[in-house]
């Protein structure tokens, strides 16, 4: 569990994950999009590997280093 000061939107390319938002589970597969608002704390556990695609608002500068 983490939080950061992004918006963050995940699409779910392939596999199954179940994220854990603000303490309420969420399974997700292919196909799915997840959203969640800045400084909510949240994690992601993996069902079947797979590629999840992150979208952040603002940019994580963090990632560029």
């Amino acid at each position: 569990m983490h939080t950061h000061p992004h918006l963050q939107s995940t699409y779910v390319q392939s596999g199954r994950f179940v994220f854990t938002i603000d303490g309420v589970e969420h399974e997700v597969a292919q196909g799915d999009t997840i959203a969640f608002a800045s400084n909510v704390p949240h994690g992601t556990v993996c069902l079947e590997a797979g590629v999840l695609v992150d979208i952040f608002n603002p940019m994580r500068e963090d990632f560029l280093k």
